[in-house]
Formats: C-alpha cells, structure tokens, sequence
C-alpha cells in the first residue's frame, strides 16, 4: 500500500524543494536590484 504513495509524495518534497530554492533565488535578485539602486540614489 505504500509503494504507491511513495512516488507523490517524493514529487511533493521535490516540488517543496524547487519552491524553496527559487524564493531563495527571487530574493536575491531583488536584493542586489535594491543594492545597484540604493548605491545610485546614495551617490547622489
């Protein structure tokens, strides 16, 4: 009974895992765009 189980929720953790790891990556990004404009605004 758990052998069909076992593929959903390895898809589950998979899609937990790629969730994650594009927040983490979607906030840096956004964190070095707010960088690169705070730096041009703190020039002036």
């Amino acid at each position: 009974m758990a052998a069909p189980r076992a593929p959903m929720d390895e898809a589950q953790r998979r899609r937990r895992a790629t969730r994650t790891t594009a927040l983490i990556a979607g906030g840096i990004a956004v964190a070095i765009y707010i960088a690169f404009i705070l730096s041009g605004v703190l020039r002036t």
